[in-house]
């Protein structure tokens, strides 16, 4: 497949409420899309990077910059989603980066050949279950408030942003209100420290699903130590960055359920092949969500749909976000999202959509 040229478009996408977790809030999303044009079809790609190093040490200005000077040199003359993946090897880290080309490239080659995302990669259902998180609140009213929304809305399960001050009663409250059959779960996005193990114990009362990574992202140690004081299965998110991670957290016991992020892990085909490793050796996995557009949503739900995805992930509807999404939203139908069938994503940006919302564009021919 040969590439003509590659689309840096910037977008900005007002969130409908602020995002609050234990490293910040967000309130809009700077989303930087990447568009691959070639003779037979065009790709896109949605690189997930945040506009501050916060989450992780990629930002959204970086992640341009990386795929403009670094890995766009790097492809060969004739690529499809493989070799762009083995081209982009050398350049260290800068995964968000290189799952947004990647993905752009996977794009066009299936939309040229007629296949679909969900088929290349393996699903094996038709629709996924589909949970929410909630971002930390001002109040528990609040809190509550918004859980009882989510579950008149119809998702199966709740994920409840923590950290220290906002963990133990915030928890108590929403299953004290809401019942022991809420599939529940917390995220901490590395705010505790081993020191915290006894007070994190407290959670175990709560017969929650999981809770996702509690201490830095880069200690496996640590939660393997962690891990053997909790009842609580343990989930790693931000420690897990290849399948080497994987492989290393299983070994150790550092965790039990693993939370898969494309955009985290440098692509759909890594992420395939963490979803492979923990199928093999009996660890649970999820697809979790970086507040993604239409197109990375689509790509996530085609992902969710492989046979080791076992519990709900944060596929949410686009209405969780978005007050209008830059493709056809995404809705829920009984706590399920559809997998789109049509050739590559499935989904297209909307034009009248995309050129209000776009704030910057780049064409760099190839």
């Amino acid at each position: 497949m040969k590439i003509t040229g590659v689309e840096l478009r910037r977008v900005a996408m007002p969130l409908v409420a602020p995002f609050r977790t234990s490293f910040g809030t967000e309130t809009a999303r700077d989303v930087l899309l990447v568009r691959v044009v070639t003779p037979d079809a065009e790709g896109w790609g949605e690189c997930v990077a945040m506009s501050e190093p916060l989450y992780s040490s990629e930002y959204v200005d970086g992640a341009a910059e990386v795929i403009r000077r670094f890995l766009l040199p790097r492809l060969p003359a004739s690529v499809e989603a493989q070799s762009a993946g083995r081209a982009m090897e050398p350049v260290k880290g800068h995964r968000m980066a290189k799952a947004a080309l990647e993905t752009a490239v996977l794009d066009a080659q299936l939309r040229a050949s007629g296949e679909s995302f969900g088929r290349y990669l393996g699903a094996s259902r038709d629709r996924v279950p589909c949970g929410v998180s909630v971002g930390i609140m001002d109040s528990i009213p609040r809190l509550l408030d918004a859980v009882e929304g989510y579950l008149s809305e119809g998702y199966v399960r709740i994920k409840l942003k923590i950290e220290p001050g906002w963990d133990i009663e915030p928890v108590r409250a929403v299953r004290e209100r809401f019942g022991d059959d809420v599939l529940l779960q917390v995220d901490a996005n590395a705010a505790y420290t081993l020191a915290d193990a006894r007070h994190l114990a407290r959670l175990d009362a709560f017969d929650l699903l999981l809770i996702e990574q509690p201490l830095a992202n880069d200690d496996f140690v640590q939660h393997a130590a962690l891990a053997r004081r909790l009842r609580t299965p343990v989930c790693l998110d931000e420690s897990i960055e290849s399948a080497e991670h994987a492989a290393a957290a299983i070994a150790l016991g550092s965790c039990s359920i693993i939370n898969i992020k494309p955009g985290r892990l440098g692509g759909y085909l890594e992420a395939r092949r963490v979803h492979d490793l923990c199928r093999a050796n009996g660890i649970a996995v999820w697809c979790g969500g970086m507040l993604e557009t239409g197109l990375g949503r689509a790509a996530n739900v085609a992902l969710a749909a492989l046979p080791g995805f076992t519990l709900p992930g944060d596929t949410s509807a686009s209405r969780r976000y978005f007050a209008t999404d830059l493709t056809e939203p995404f809705e829920l139908s009984d706590g399920h999202l559809a997998v789109p069938t049509r050739p590559g994503l499935g989904v297209d940006p909307i034009p009248s959509i995309l050129d209000e919302i776009t704030t910057s564009k780049e064409w760099i021919p190839l």
